[in-house]
């Protein structure tokens, strides 16, 4: 085995070139299916690589302790190994992380007949310090963890009671709606959806809250609640366009602030009459929504006029008026906000749902959401730059 490092306090030292190589491939680097992608294998390949670190590291300290003199320690690698372990695996994983680096120093001290000197002593002790350490850390970071999926639950169930998921079949309609979230683990943002079976047929909104964090959240419960309350009441979809702009700026409301003529909320609803083969529409100073035909003719519903957004009527008013348009049977009616329309590349290319939807022929409105967002994804390159709500009815 090569002489031990104790017996050669005055001799030459050793070449280590011969220790074994960390940046070996660690274990379970193929644990996932190489269909995958290029990608997904790298990523996938450094995720087992970390993973294994610490038993590489406890390795790699074994053989430096037993071959290098006694000068030398390997303590700052054994101590590593359950401190890296610490926020990577679980309590049980981290206390055999450090009972295995423990037991390495004690296995190689008792090897070179060392155990009880006093470097040696040193040496475990550190190491022992080092997994207890490890072991509260570990708590510590889940209990974090578990904190933090609890402010998850919350911010969800929040997202379900202010944009409830829509029935899937409402009064002859498929329905199907999807809030895609620009920030990793953000649930609900500054877009909104809501539709609403009323006397006068299915009412429909989407829209955008210009803002973020908790006031666009509010500003999101004023218009959905709204909504809700006028498509029940109001015999006219211009009529709840009046509604909403007066709960958003009534006295009391979040319109009330220094930044009052910056608060505003685009928004365009619409109104699919029970008895009749039409969609009606009233815009404000949203993206118009697109009509999938069942033979992918795509035709954008563009409103006129344009009326201001939701919140402005301190800079003029406009009267609504809603704008009637064919909705044939198979044909499906898509309301988005601005992060599909807005989705831009690498290059600032922005994403054009209707060229891309142009021919396309989808069994129902979640099919061609899921489409849709997958395509917005590799558009984007996985990263979208603003909150995307998307809602799709078919007429069947």
């Amino acid at each position: 085995m090569g002489q031990p490092r104790r017996e050669q306090r005055t001799g030459e030292l050793h070449d280590r070139s011969h220790g074994p190589s960390a940046g070996g491939p660690g274990p379970g680097s193929a644990s996932r299916p190489p269909a995958a992608g290029a990608g997904f294998r790298r990523i996938s390949f450094a995720r087992a690589f970390v993973r294994a670190l610490p038993a590489l590291f406890v390795v790699a300290a074994m053989v430096y302790d037993y071959f290098t003199p006694s000068e030398f320690t390997a303590a700052p690698l054994f101590t590593a190994a359950p401190l890296i372990a610490a926020p990577l695996y679980s309590l049980r994983g981290t206390v055999l992380t450090g009972a295995l680096a423990v037991g390495a120093v004690l296995g190689v001290h008792s090897l070179l007949g060392i155990v009880l000197q006093v470097d040696a002593v040193t040496e475990t002790v550190t190491v022992a310090t080092a997994a207890v350490l490890a072991v509260l850390l570990n708590i510590v970071v889940r209990r974090g963890d578990e904190r933090l999926a609890s402010v998850r639950e919350i911010a969800e169930f929040a997202q379900r009671a202010v944009l409830p998921e829509p029935a899937a079949r409402i009064d002859g309609l498929d329905v199907a709606a999807r809030y895609e979230a620009a920030q990793e683990d953000a649930f609900i943002g500054g877009d909104l959806y809501a539709v609403q079976d009323s006397p006068y047929g299915v009412r429909l909104i989407v829209g955008d809250v210009r803002g973020k964090g908790m006031t666009a959240v509010a500003a999101v419960a004023v218009v959905v609640g709204a909504f809700r309350e006028a498509a029940e009441q109001e015999t006219t979809l211009e009529a709840v366009a009046r509604r909403l702009e007066r709960a958003l700026t009534r006295p009391g409301t979040l319109h009330e602030s220094p930044d009052a003529f910056e608060e505003f909320t685009t928004a365009v609803l619409a109104e699919i009459p029970h008895d009749e083969d039409v969609v009606r529409i009233v815009n404000r100073g949203h993206p118009p929504p697109l009509l999938l035909h069942p033979d992918g003719l795509i035709v954008p519903l563009a409103a006129e006029p344009f009326a201001l957004p939701l919140g402005m009527s301190e800079l003029g008013t406009w009267p609504d008026r809603a704008v009637q348009d064919r909705f044939p049977r198979g044909a499906i009616l898509l309301l988005h906000t601005d992060g599909l329309s807005e989705a831009r590349d690498r290059r600032g290319t922005f994403y054009d749902p209707a060229a891309w939807l142009a021919g396309r022929v989808f069994p129902g409105p979640d099919a061609l959401l899921t489409a849709l967002s997958e395509a917005v994804r590799r558009h984007t390159g996985g990263a979208l730059t603003d909150d995307m709500a998307l809602l799709a009815v078919r007429r069947f």
